[in-house]
């Protein structure tokens, strides 16, 4: 029994075996189906076991018919084109019933699966319908696709994006930067007056935002894998391409960066433009740290596991928004160069060299990463000569009105805040001046040695201020009034110091450079005390009076009283009308007049005033106490002239 028991067994699971190879047969053998079916009938001839190989034939025939009808029906039930209404529809339900999506996701892999099967290749009939209903599918699949795409797409948020982004803004103050309609040769700077420069402003590092509702990811997943499985990967490429192209061109237009032409941007005023380019450093670092970053990880996840398409989808979606931002880039760079364009130029050179290092991390495109780096060069070159815009305007402004007042001239104000604002992009000055350092040396011999640091940049500003106070000094010469020649100086050279010792210019240029103007200023108030002073201080001399102090000659004294009014009211009416802002300054020269006037006043009217007082009409030259004077001068150097009505009185 033990015995009967085994062989059965053995026989059963030999049979198992045998059938199995059959259906392996069945589905291997790539001929006609008739052919198929005579070689099996002929190897049930050699073995027992294969007696029931015709019912084998007919069971996977009949299982496979059963299977594609069923596919088949799935997705003619979705065939727009039906003209039977009631077995076609217009749009797959992935939102309203996801199990019919999932089933028409599963009709379409068993076809897929069966046009593999070698067991119905050789069946005209079935492989012609099995690549009509993939054709369907797949044109289907593909209008699903774009649906998915456009009606998920999330609205991008402008205002929260801008709000992330970190400021740090510099500006002119509004009287500082101002030139006066006069200045012709320098007028073209004057609107940068009042404008900001954003520096340092940069998105946050974990700004990450969703392009495409996370749900419908999943969805668009699904589609993707079967239409390049299905061979139709050019179709599902453009349809993601088209869509989330015009996805970021929208985006564009959100965050206010039109599409011009060249010739238009060279067309638009100054203002308009200013503010075009600020809106597009802005778009820069939103469409690349957020919107092409977005993109980027959309591709990934939709296209996962198919690394050529990935690359494909993302270059092409990315190029026409890079290539409009690049054409406003290459627009500004061969455009008209102007001093008021400087900052703004280099600010869109630094966000497109920082922008450049992630396009290159993401665009696989050798000619947009080759565009991009033209625009890069293009700005850089533009930065250069609009700096060498800049140093020509200051060494050319020729302006013939002297200040009335001796007043800081606006040119002073204005190039030096010019040049503070400039420090801020040291970094990025010394990287493009760099190539031309050589070309600067032989101009910089004389000044070489008041530098403490080296950088091209510093060497630059040293060429630039020494253009400045070269323009001055000419300047200084309009004035027929010595003693005004002066004041100028001293304050347009301290206004220069002040400005380079409380900013990063100190740094740059050194403490030696500084010294070196303090001390001029210093000089330029002794030429002021000897050029305004010398001829009141003549007229408090012994020289020339006669006799000793009791004897006098009263008329050489009435005379030289007389005398010393006269230039005291004169130089009190025109120096209360000059101007000298600084107020240790003007402080400093106060003291200086009174330490060299007063002491010799008072002197004077020691010696002699007792001779006067004494006689009738003595007020009318002894006009003025040393006290009345020193008070007097507290009102000098003001800029509101002023003229001296008391006279003092004394009784005879």
């Amino acid at each position: 029994m033990g015995t009967t028991t085994t062989t059965t067994s053995l026989d059963a699971g030999g049979e198992d075996r045998v059938m199995a190879a059959a259906q392996q047969i069945v589905k291997s053998l790539n001929t006609a189906k008739e052919v198929r079916e005579d070689m099996l009938l002929i190897l049930s001839s050699f073995d027992n076991r294969l007696s029931n190989i015709t019912n084998l034939i007919k069971k996977d025939s009949d299982s496979t018919g059963v299977r594609f009808d069923a596919a088949e029906k799935v997705i003619l039930r979705w065939d727009s084109s039906s003209s039977n209404p009631e077995t076609s529809r217009h749009s797959l339900p992935w939102e309203d019933s996801p199990h019919e999506a999932a089933e028409y996701l599963s009709a379409v892999d068993e076809i897929l699966k069966l046009v593999v099967d070698v067991s119905i290749r050789s069946d005209n009939e079935i492989m012609d319908r099995a690549e009509a209903a993939v054709q369907l599918a797949m044109s289907r699949l593909e209008d699903e696709f774009r649906l998915i795409l456009i009606s998920n797409s999330v609205p991008l948020d402008a205002e929260g994006l801008y709000g992330s982004i970190r400021r740090v803004s510099l500006s002119f103050a509004a009287n500082e930067g101002e030139i006066d309609e006069e200045f012709e040769s320098f007028g073209e700077v004057d609107s940068v007056r009042g404008c900001f420069h954003e520096r340092g402003a940069s998105l946050g590092d974990d700004l990450c935002v969703d392009l495409i509702n996370a749900d419908a990811v999943v969805e668009l997943k699904e589609i993707a894998d079967r239409m390049i499985r299905s061979g139709y990967e050019k179709e599902c490429v453009q349809t993601y391409s088209n869509v989330r192209r015009d996805a970021l061109d929208e985006y564009l237009v959100i965050l206010g960066v039109e599409k011009l032409s060249i010739e238009e941007v060279q067309k638009i005023e100054w203002k308009a433009l200013d503010e075009k380019m600020k809106k597009w450093i802005q778009a820069i670092k939103i469409t690349v740290r957020v919107l092409l970053s977005g993109e980027k990880r959309l591709c990934d996840q939709i296209f996962n596991g198919f690394d050529s398409i990935k690359e494909i989808c993302f270059n092409e979606t990315a190029k026409g928004c890079v290539m409009q931002l690049l054409n406003f880039g290459e627009a500004v760079a061969i455009g008209k160069r102007s001093s008021e364009k400087l900052f703004r130029i280099l600010d869109m050179y630094d966000v497109l060299a920082d922008a450049l290092l992630d396009l290159e991390m993401m665009i696989t495109d050798e000619f947009l990463c080759s565009e991009a780096k033209g625009v890069l060069s293009g700005l850089g070159d533009a930065a250069k000569g609009t700096f060498v815009e800049f140093e020509n305007a200051v060494k050319s402004e020729a302006s013939k009105k002297p200040m009335q007042n001796g007043e800081i001239h606006p040119l002073t104000r204005y190039v030096m805040n010019y040049v503070k604002l400039l420090v801020d992009y040291s970094k990025t000055l010394n990287l493009l001046l760099e190539s031309d350092e050589d070309e600067e040396d032989d101009g910089l011999q004389s000044e070489d040695s008041e530098l403490e640091t080296t950088t091209p940049f510093a060497k630059r500003l040293l060429l630039l201020i020494s253009s400045l106070e070269s323009n001055l000094e000419e300047k200084s010469k309009l004035y027929e009034d010595g003693a005004l020649h002066c004041i100028f100086l001293m304050n347009n050279i301290l206004y220069i110091v002040q400005k380079v010792k409380d900013s990063e210019l100190g740094k740059l240029l050194g403490d030696n450079w500084v010294r070196k103007r303090r001390g001029q200023v210093r000089q330029y108030a002794t030429s002021y005390l000897r050029a305004c002073w010398m001829k009141a201080l003549y007229c408090l001399k012994d020289e020339g009076i006669g006799g000793s102090s009791n004897n006098a000659s009263k008329v050489t004294l009435k005379e030289r009283f007389k005398n010393f009014n006269a230039c005291f009211e004169e130089i009190y009416r025109i120096q209360t009308g000059w101007k000298v802002p600084d107020p240790q300054l003007r402080e400093e020269l106060r003291i200086s007049i009174s330490e060299k006037v007063i002491p010799a006043y008072r002197s004077f009217m020691g010696r002699f005033g007792s001779q006067l007082e004494s006689g009738r009409n003595s007020g009318k030259y002894i006009k003025y106490t040393p006290e009345d004077l020193e008070n007097y001068l507290l009102d000098l150097f003001e800029g509101s002239p002023l003229i001296l009505h008391h006279v003092r009185r004394k009784n005879s």
